[in-house]
């Protein structure tokens, strides 16, 4: 058999499509089969070279000057192809493109800021859960109730946005993790929206629509600053509002989905309530919200004895390798008594997410409120996933609650 041509002749192949939909459905048989196949698979179908175990998909991520960004992390090649939109500032650019922009968002989402936040996400957090056990239901769908609702109301506060249009965050974001796959029926189906919701994000972005105070008017003042090109802020801003809101949502659902299919977990919870953290991380980890990144080879790359040449893009399974039989023990099981940290559902390196502490503390603050005030909680029918070319996500996840004394 000749080599396919990314491949040599050693590397096990694979003519699987990752972003079939049994595939993106349910994908930890894939994630086994290719961690099983080698360190370094070559997926036929898409001429990529997949990276599924913990160790190779690690040392990828921390490896920017090997493994580039700026090429795109989706399956788009950006030196050949026009981007749908102007590429990210911190997920698609590489040093030094990538510091400014970087070194803003960290400065701004420091621990000052979210301390200051603290106190107003934890009355929201317990104004919402309460208002929920007044009225009376003890099934509801946690996905719009809870998941969903909270983040939206708390996070674009936060960032400044008006209340108005805040229906279109999630559906753009939905559209923006799309476009990191190949161009099939979920990317044409977002089709007839892109324009739309494109410009009602970039509207979001300016310094005029961004309260005075927020995280997004702090940007802007970064710009003022010179730390910043104007031209630079709105994209900052953009980057919040697209990395910010789906991930933290569908890790929340993923959280609560834990719990309601884990229960000696939630008791668990309900004698330590400071394990609300490390809930939500074993959470990421089990569930991985963010299932795939790709990388682009900038030279001829050895990788567990494969050649990956230069130019061929690099697919990571951040969700196969954050349940690696090699790293983990007992992956496929969600264990608040585990030590998730080292867990790749963030990424790692200089393009993590550097408004990870930002969804920690969405997920504590919601979790505290409601382990104080629910006994027990289960599934109360089958759960529906949102089928993306990159998350992991909910369409409706059904539980049954039982209140607390």
């Amino acid at each position: 058999m000749t080599p396919a041509p990314h491949a040599t002749a050693a590397q096990p192949t694979s003519d699987a499509d990752p972003f079939a939909p049994d595939h993106l459905a349910r994908p930890e048989p894939l994630h086994q089969a290719l961690r099983e196949a080698g360190p370094v698979v070559h997926l036929t179908r898409y001429d990529v070279h997949a990276l599924a175990r913990y160790q190779e998909v690690r040392a990828a991520l921390v490896d920017w000057q090997t493994f580039q960004s700026g090429a795109g992390v989706g399956l788009a090649d950006f030196r050949h192809e026009k981007p749908w939109r102007p590429p990210s500032l911190l997920l698609e650019a590489d040093p030094p493109h990538h510091d400014a922009p970087r070194r803003v968002l960290r400065d701004v989402l420091a621990p000052p800021a979210l301390h200051r936040l603290r106190q107003t996400w934890r009355a929201a957090a317990e104004e919402l859960v309460d208002d929920l056990l007044a009225s009376g239901r003890t099934e509801f769908d946690a996905f719009d109730t809870l998941a969903k609702a909270f983040p939206l109301r708390v996070f674009p506060d936060a960032v400044g946005l008006g209340a108005e249009g805040r229906e279109n965050l999630l559906p753009y974001g939905n559209m923006a993790f799309n476009a990191f796959g190949p161009r099939n029926a979920l990317v044409a189906a977002d089709a007839p929206r892109v324009a739309e919701l494109s410009a009602w994000v970039s509207a979001q972005c300016t310094r005029e629509a961004l309260a005075e105070g927020g995280i997004g008017a702090r940007i802007w003042a970064a710009a003022d600053r010179g730390d910043l090109t104007a031209q630079q802020a709105p994209l900052v801003v953009r980057s919040l509002l697209t990395a910010g809101v789906d991930t933290t949502v569908h890790g929340l659902a993923a959280t609560l989905y834990a719990f309601a299919t884990h229960p000696d977990q939630w008791q668990r919870l309900r004698q330590k309530p400071e394990l609300a953290r490390v809930a939500f991380d074993e959470a990421v980890r089990w569930q991985s919200p963010v299932q795939t990144f790709f990388r682009t080879a900038t030279t001829d790359v050895t990788v567990a004895g494969t050649v990956i040449p230069e130019g061929a893009k690099i697919l990571m399974f951040l969700g196969a390798a954050n349940r690696d039989p090699a790293r983990w023990t007992d992956p496929d099981r969600f264990d608040l008594g585990r030590d998730p940290s080292g867990h790749v559902g963030f990424g790692m390196g200089i393009h993590q997410c550097v408004g990870q502490h930002v969804a920690r503390l969405e997920a504590e603050t919601l979790l505290t409120a409601l382990v104080k005030r629910v006994d027990h909680l289960e599934l109360a029918g089958e759960p529906r996933r949102h089928i993306n070319n990159t998350l992991r996500s909910w369409a409706s996840l059904p539980i049954r609650i039982r209140p607390a004394g």
